[in-house]
Protein backbone atom coordinates (compact mmCIF):
# COMPACT_ATOMS: atom_id res chain seq x y z
CA UNK A 1 0.00 0.00 0.00
CA UNK A 2 1.10 3.25 -1.02
CA UNK A 3 2.46 6.13 1.76
CA UNK A 4 -1.20 7.93 3.23
CA UNK A 5 -0.62 11.49 5.31
CA UNK A 6 -3.32 12.43 6.55
CA UNK A 7 -2.98 16.24 8.21
CA UNK A 8 -5.62 16.52 11.33
CA UNK A 9 -6.37 20.68 12.14
CA UNK A 10 -9.31 19.61 13.44
CA UNK A 11 -7.59 17.54 16.07
CA UNK A 12 -5.16 20.60 16.99
CA UNK A 13 -7.96 23.51 17.13
CA UNK A 14 -10.54 21.26 19.10
CA UNK A 15 -9.10 21.76 22.48
CA UNK A 16 -8.29 25.92 22.06
CA UNK A 17 -10.53 27.80 23.95
CA UNK A 18 -10.53 30.75 22.38
CA UNK A 19 -12.76 30.71 19.39
CA UNK A 20 -10.86 31.31 16.25
CA UNK A 21 -12.56 32.91 13.78
CA UNK A 22 -14.16 31.12 10.61
CA UNK A 23 -12.26 33.48 7.99
CA UNK A 24 -8.64 32.09 9.71
CA UNK A 25 -9.37 28.66 9.95
CA UNK A 26 -10.58 28.71 6.24
CA UNK A 27 -7.29 30.55 5.47
CA UNK A 28 -5.35 28.12 6.94
CA UNK A 29 -6.62 25.10 5.89
CA UNK A 30 -6.87 26.93 2.28
CA UNK A 31 -3.05 26.40 2.70
CA UNK A 32 -3.01 22.75 3.89
CA UNK A 33 -4.68 22.24 0.71
CA UNK A 34 -2.07 23.24 -0.93
CA UNK A 35 0.75 21.05 0.49
CA UNK A 36 -0.61 17.16 -0.87
CA UNK A 37 -2.02 15.79 1.74
CA UNK A 38 -4.10 13.04 1.09
CA UNK A 39 -6.59 13.63 3.59
CA UNK A 40 -6.93 17.04 5.66
CA UNK A 41 -9.49 16.60 8.84
CA UNK A 42 -11.09 20.00 8.62
CA UNK A 43 -13.40 19.83 11.36
CA UNK A 44 -16.57 17.84 13.01
CA UNK A 45 -20.69 18.41 13.60
CA UNK A 46 -21.36 17.69 16.43
CA UNK A 47 -22.68 19.35 19.74
CA UNK A 48 -21.38 22.53 19.96
CA UNK A 49 -22.08 22.77 23.53
CA UNK A 50 -18.64 19.81 23.39
CA UNK A 51 -16.84 21.43 21.17
CA UNK A 52 -17.65 25.02 20.62
CA UNK A 53 -14.45 25.96 18.11
CA UNK A 54 -16.18 23.57 15.66
CA UNK A 55 -19.28 25.04 15.11
CA UNK A 56 -18.37 26.82 12.31
CA UNK A 57 -17.87 23.93 10.18
CA UNK A 58 -20.11 24.54 7.38
CA UNK A 59 -19.38 28.30 7.21
CA UNK A 60 -15.45 26.93 7.03
CA UNK A 61 -16.47 24.53 4.11
CA UNK A 62 -18.24 27.26 1.64
CA UNK A 63 -14.78 29.20 2.17
CA UNK A 64 -12.53 26.21 0.85
CA UNK A 65 -10.82 26.06 -2.55
CA UNK A 66 -11.00 22.42 -3.43
CA UNK A 67 -9.06 22.86 -7.05
CA UNK A 68 -6.28 20.11 -5.26
CA UNK A 69 -6.97 16.28 -5.01
CA UNK A 70 -6.81 16.56 -1.41
CA UNK A 71 -10.07 14.64 0.04
CA UNK A 72 -11.90 16.70 3.22
CA UNK A 73 -12.63 14.61 6.59
CA UNK A 74 -15.22 15.31 9.05
CA UNK A 75 -15.52 13.86 12.43
CA UNK A 76 -19.28 13.11 13.46
CA UNK A 77 -20.12 10.94 16.71
CA UNK A 78 -24.29 10.50 15.80
CA UNK A 79 -26.69 9.72 13.27
CA UNK A 80 -27.78 13.64 12.89
CA UNK A 81 -24.14 14.85 12.64
CA UNK A 82 -23.50 11.98 9.24
CA UNK A 83 -26.82 13.57 7.89
CA UNK A 84 -25.53 17.12 8.26
CA UNK A 85 -21.92 16.12 6.90
CA UNK A 86 -23.78 14.10 4.16
CA UNK A 87 -25.14 17.19 2.91
CA UNK A 88 -21.96 18.28 1.66
CA UNK A 89 -20.63 17.23 -1.53
CA UNK A 90 -17.01 18.38 -0.79
CA UNK A 91 -16.52 16.07 1.94
CA UNK A 92 -15.25 12.74 1.15
CA UNK A 93 -14.87 11.03 4.66
CA UNK A 94 -16.96 10.38 7.63
CA UNK A 95 -15.07 9.86 10.96
CA UNK A 96 -16.79 8.28 13.70
CA UNK A 97 -14.50 8.17 16.90
CA UNK A 98 -14.82 4.29 18.30
CA UNK A 99 -12.78 2.86 21.39
CA UNK A 100 -12.33 -0.82 22.62
CA UNK A 101 -12.48 0.90 26.03
CA UNK A 102 -15.87 1.73 27.56
CA UNK A 103 -14.52 3.84 29.87
CA UNK A 104 -12.81 6.06 27.16
CA UNK A 105 -16.22 5.92 25.43
CA UNK A 106 -18.50 7.26 28.02
CA UNK A 107 -15.95 10.08 28.46
CA UNK A 108 -15.36 11.08 24.51
CA UNK A 109 -18.90 10.76 22.79
CA UNK A 110 -21.27 9.43 26.02
CA UNK A 111 -21.62 5.90 24.76
CA UNK A 112 -21.18 2.91 25.24
CA UNK A 113 -19.71 -0.17 22.87
CA UNK A 114 -23.22 -1.65 21.83
CA UNK A 115 -24.30 1.62 20.86
CA UNK A 116 -21.21 3.32 19.31
CA UNK A 117 -21.22 -0.09 16.70
CA UNK A 118 -24.76 0.78 16.04
CA UNK A 119 -24.07 4.05 15.03
CA UNK A 120 -21.62 2.87 12.83
CA UNK A 121 -24.06 0.91 10.52
CA UNK A 122 -26.07 3.26 10.61
CA UNK A 123 -23.42 5.96 9.75
CA UNK A 124 -22.39 3.49 6.80
CA UNK A 125 -25.95 3.29 5.67
CA UNK A 126 -25.68 7.37 5.28
CA UNK A 127 -22.05 6.85 3.47
CA UNK A 128 -23.68 4.43 1.20
CA UNK A 129 -26.30 6.46 0.06
CA UNK A 130 -24.28 9.87 -0.34
CA UNK A 131 -21.16 8.50 -1.97
CA UNK A 132 -19.06 9.04 1.04
CA UNK A 133 -16.48 6.62 2.96
CA UNK A 134 -17.00 5.91 6.40
CA UNK A 135 -13.16 5.73 8.81
CA UNK A 136 -13.54 4.64 12.49
CA UNK A 137 -11.21 5.58 14.50
CA UNK A 138 -10.11 2.85 17.50
CA UNK A 139 -8.64 5.01 20.55
CA UNK A 140 -6.93 2.79 23.29
CA UNK A 141 -5.88 0.02 20.75
CA UNK A 142 -2.12 -0.03 22.15
CA UNK A 143 -3.39 -0.62 26.32
CA UNK A 144 -5.68 0.66 28.35
CA UNK A 145 -4.80 3.51 30.75
CA UNK A 146 -8.19 2.84 32.24
CA UNK A 147 -8.27 -0.18 34.35
CA UNK A 148 -10.69 -2.06 30.70
CA UNK A 149 -9.34 -5.49 29.63
CA UNK A 150 -6.86 -5.38 26.54
CA UNK A 151 -5.61 -7.68 24.81
CA UNK A 152 -4.89 -8.69 21.04
CA UNK A 153 -7.41 -10.87 20.76
CA UNK A 154 -9.80 -7.98 22.41
CA UNK A 155 -8.34 -5.79 19.61
CA UNK A 156 -8.61 -8.17 16.63
CA UNK A 157 -12.29 -9.32 17.62
CA UNK A 158 -13.15 -5.88 17.21
CA UNK A 159 -11.60 -5.31 13.86
CA UNK A 160 -13.07 -8.43 12.67
CA UNK A 161 -16.74 -6.75 13.48
CA UNK A 162 -15.93 -3.78 11.59
CA UNK A 163 -14.88 -5.85 8.86
CA UNK A 164 -17.96 -7.47 8.75
CA UNK A 165 -19.85 -4.13 8.77
CA UNK A 166 -17.57 -3.09 5.48
CA UNK A 167 -15.06 -0.60 7.26
CA UNK A 168 -12.07 -0.40 4.98
CA UNK A 169 -10.09 2.38 6.46
CA UNK A 170 -9.23 1.84 10.47
CA UNK A 171 -6.74 4.06 11.97
CA UNK A 172 -5.66 2.86 15.43
CA UNK A 173 -5.14 6.00 17.90
CA UNK A 174 -3.13 6.58 20.78
CA UNK A 175 -4.81 9.59 22.69
CA UNK A 176 -3.41 9.40 25.83
CA UNK A 177 0.50 8.58 24.67
CA UNK A 178 0.55 5.05 26.64
CA UNK A 179 1.72 3.07 23.80
CA UNK A 180 4.79 1.33 23.49
CA UNK A 181 6.92 0.37 20.66
CA UNK A 182 6.71 -3.12 21.35
CA UNK A 183 2.70 -2.74 21.60
CA UNK A 184 2.76 -0.95 18.46
CA UNK A 185 4.41 -3.28 16.58
CA UNK A 186 2.04 -6.18 18.45
CA UNK A 187 -1.14 -4.42 16.84
CA UNK A 188 -0.07 -3.73 13.35
CA UNK A 189 2.47 -6.58 12.12
CA UNK A 190 -0.97 -8.78 13.53
CA UNK A 191 -3.62 -6.54 11.94
CA UNK A 192 -1.81 -6.34 8.78
CA UNK A 193 -1.14 -9.85 8.24
CA UNK A 194 -4.44 -10.83 9.08
CA UNK A 195 -6.53 -8.11 7.77
CA UNK A 196 -5.10 -7.20 4.40
CA UNK A 197 -7.80 -5.75 2.58
CA UNK A 198 -8.36 -3.71 5.78
CA UNK A 199 -6.43 0.40 5.25
CA UNK A 200 -4.86 0.50 8.53
CA UNK A 201 -3.36 4.29 10.22
CA UNK A 202 -1.18 5.65 12.89
CA UNK A 203 -3.18 8.66 15.18
CA UNK A 204 -0.03 8.82 17.64
CA UNK A 205 -0.28 11.57 20.20
CA UNK A 206 3.31 11.63 21.52
CA UNK A 207 5.96 13.34 23.93
CA UNK A 208 8.96 15.20 22.28
CA UNK A 209 11.42 12.46 23.48
CA UNK A 210 9.67 8.68 21.84
CA UNK A 211 7.83 9.73 19.00
CA UNK A 212 10.63 8.50 16.38
CA UNK A 213 10.53 5.06 18.05
CA UNK A 214 6.75 4.74 18.13
CA UNK A 215 6.33 6.08 14.65
CA UNK A 216 8.98 3.86 13.49
CA UNK A 217 7.39 0.85 14.49
CA UNK A 218 4.47 1.29 13.09
CA UNK A 219 6.11 2.07 9.88
CA UNK A 220 8.08 -1.17 10.12
CA UNK A 221 5.53 -3.20 11.14
CA UNK A 222 3.63 -2.14 7.87
CA UNK A 223 1.55 0.67 8.54
CA UNK A 224 1.38 3.20 5.54
CA UNK A 225 -1.13 5.65 6.80
CA UNK A 226 -0.59 8.17 9.34
CA UNK A 227 -1.97 11.19 10.57
CA UNK A 228 0.11 14.35 11.98
CA UNK A 229 -0.60 17.85 13.02
CA UNK A 230 1.60 20.90 12.31
CA UNK A 231 3.45 21.61 15.17
CA UNK A 232 2.38 18.45 17.21
CA UNK A 233 -0.86 21.18 18.25
CA UNK A 234 -3.75 19.07 19.91
CA UNK A 235 -5.04 16.93 22.26
CA UNK A 236 -8.46 14.87 23.08
CA UNK A 237 -10.21 16.83 25.52
CA UNK A 238 -12.76 14.72 26.50
CA UNK A 239 -9.78 12.39 28.11
CA UNK A 240 -9.75 13.95 31.50
CA UNK A 241 -6.38 14.12 31.24
CA UNK A 242 -3.48 16.74 30.63
CA UNK A 243 -3.33 17.46 26.94
CA UNK A 244 -1.24 15.46 24.58
CA UNK A 245 0.33 16.98 21.57
CA UNK A 246 -0.41 14.93 18.16
CA UNK A 247 2.60 13.88 16.02
CA UNK A 248 4.66 16.62 14.57
CA UNK A 249 4.15 16.94 10.71
CA UNK A 250 8.01 18.44 10.54
CA UNK A 251 9.00 15.44 12.60
CA UNK A 252 6.57 13.09 10.30
CA UNK A 253 8.47 14.55 6.94
CA UNK A 254 12.10 14.23 8.87
CA UNK A 255 11.64 10.40 9.71
CA UNK A 256 10.70 9.80 6.37
CA UNK A 257 13.95 11.62 5.49
CA UNK A 258 15.80 9.85 7.21
CA UNK A 259 14.76 6.53 6.33
CA UNK A 260 14.59 7.71 2.48
CA UNK A 261 11.04 7.23 1.87
CA UNK A 262 9.50 8.90 -0.84
CA UNK A 263 6.25 11.64 -0.22
CA UNK A 264 4.47 13.85 -2.26
CA UNK A 265 4.07 16.84 0.15
CA UNK A 266 5.09 20.41 -1.76
CA UNK A 267 8.09 21.69 0.71
CA UNK A 268 7.92 25.23 0.26
CA UNK A 269 3.65 24.98 0.52
CA UNK A 270 4.08 22.82 3.99
CA UNK A 271 6.62 25.68 5.30
CA UNK A 272 3.90 28.12 4.79
CA UNK A 273 1.53 26.45 6.45
CA UNK A 274 4.02 25.74 9.24
CA UNK A 275 4.39 29.78 9.36
CA UNK A 276 0.41 30.08 9.48
CA UNK A 277 -0.25 28.00 12.63
CA UNK A 278 2.66 29.82 14.45
CA UNK A 279 0.93 32.66 13.54
CA UNK A 280 -2.67 31.71 14.70
CA UNK A 281 -1.47 29.71 17.22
Amino acid sequence: MKLKIIETPRDGMQGIKKIIPTDVKADYINKLLKVGFDAVDIGSFVSSKAIPQLKDTAEVIKKLDLSGKTDLMVLVANKKGGEIASHFEEIKYLIYPFSISPTFLQRNINSDIESSLQNIEVLKNICLKTNKELVVYVAMGFGNPYGDEWNIEIVEKYVNILKQKEINIIPFSDILGNSTPERIKLVFSSLVYKFPEIEFGFHLHARFDDWYEKLDAAYTSGCRRFDSVINGLGGCPMADDKLLGNLDTKNLISYLDKNNIEHKLNRNALNFAVQKAQQIF
